[in-house]
């Protein structure tokens, strides 16, 4: 087990404020070619909220559960918070920890699966974080995904079921279950671990989100009808990216005579812009308009179960803790470091 000497939450980032969305939005896409019209587009998704994004908040309230679970638990970490896209920035952030004398680094990133915007992506701005402050730059170790960790599943079995509470007692019988996730390309989803390594056809990503689906539902009082769902997809039309959309889903579902669904955004740690306007915004106003009943189950958030994770996380990998997990999938080819 390696000592370490400090903790670090690494996340996206996001705008607070208007004359931050487009700056944000053109370090998110930079070197993609993405179109101005494109941003412009996609920042008014920001500008109905102000310009303001949920998710640096939300890691400053994660921060201090994490602060704090951190001193009740007896691990005496600094916590540091560096973001890939808007301040603070990871390099800023390594700066820092160097001047503080900070060595050796635990990492946890907001993101709980494996492909390579979620975890490859990490390790390797991680890795340009490093090579621009030089050969004393502190080490940094990224723990392993955490999808089927108690603490990640537990809060999502709870949000879903008071989801599902707030739907009318008529329209809970047969109620259709949402479990929605990023929209990756499948190409990207294939090459953490396709079909031919054994996996599933949407890759190991897709399997991963089925699998935190299934140990959810099993979860709950009965087996709700229930599937995996995408959203977010921002690549363009030829590119083939995973499916189905969950607005095509509900319009398909009401085609069928569904009378409500519950959207759990799994695929996500907290209920950042993605889930607030893709979810909350879009996908309501798609069940609303073909009059089907619709709750939204919160993400894991700062739930005492999901900050007690990171605490087990830190003990995992320096104290060589019980590795906790609910699923049996096997490794993926992107996670090197997964022990």
């Amino acid at each position: 087990m390696r000592p370490y000497d400090a903790f670090l939450l690494i996340s996206f980032g996001g705008p607070e404020g208007e004359d931050q969305v487009i700056p944000f939005l053109e370090n998110v896409t930079r070197g993609r070619n993405i179109p101005r019209e494109r941003l412009a587009e996609v920042g008014e998704h920001y500008f109905r909220f102000g310009g303001v994004s949920p998710i640096n908040q939300q890691c400053r309230d994660l921060i201090a559960a994490i602060t704090a679970d951190f001193a009740e638990g007896g691990i005496d970490l600094p916590v540091y918070w560096g973001n890939r896209f808007w301040a603070p920035m990871l390099a800023d952030t390594l700066a820092r920890m160097r001047e503080d004398g900070v060595r050796r680094v635990l990492a946890v990133p907001t993101s709980a699966y494996c492909n390579w915007s979620s975890r490859t992506a990490y390790v390797e701005d991680i890795a340009r974080a490093r090579a621009a402050l030089g050969e004393d730059a502190p080490e940094v170790d990224l723990v392993r995904p955490f999808y089927d960790h108690p603490g990640f599943v537990e809060p999502l079995v709870e949000h879903t079921r008071a989801a599902l509470d707030a739907l009318p007692a008529d329209q809970r019988e047969g109620v259709r279950l949402l479990f929605s996730a990023h929209s990756i390309p499948t190409a990207m989803a294939e090459a953490a671990g396709g079909p031919e390594q054994g996996f599933g056809a949407q890759g190991v990503y897709g399997d991963q989100l089925a699998e935190v689906a299934r140990l959810v539902v099993d979860r709950l009082d009965r087996d709700y009808p229930h599937e995996v769902v995408y959203q977010s997809r921002s690549g363009p039309p030829s590119q083939p990216w995973l499916e189905p959309d969950v607005n095509d889903r509900i319009e398909e579902l009401a085609a069928e005579g569904v009378p409500a669904v519950v959207v759990v955004p799994h695929g996500f740690v907290s209920d950042h812009m993605e889930v607030k306007f893709d979810l909350d915004v879009e996908a309501r106003e798609t069940a609303e308009k073909l009059g089907l009943g619709y709750q939204r189950a919160l993400s894991p958030g700062t739930h005492p179960a999901f900050v007690s994770m990171v605490s087990d996380l830190v003990r995992e990998y320096s104290e060589a803790a019980e590795r906790r997990r609910l699923g049996t999938l096997s490794r993926c080819a992107e996670c090197t470091c997964d022990r």
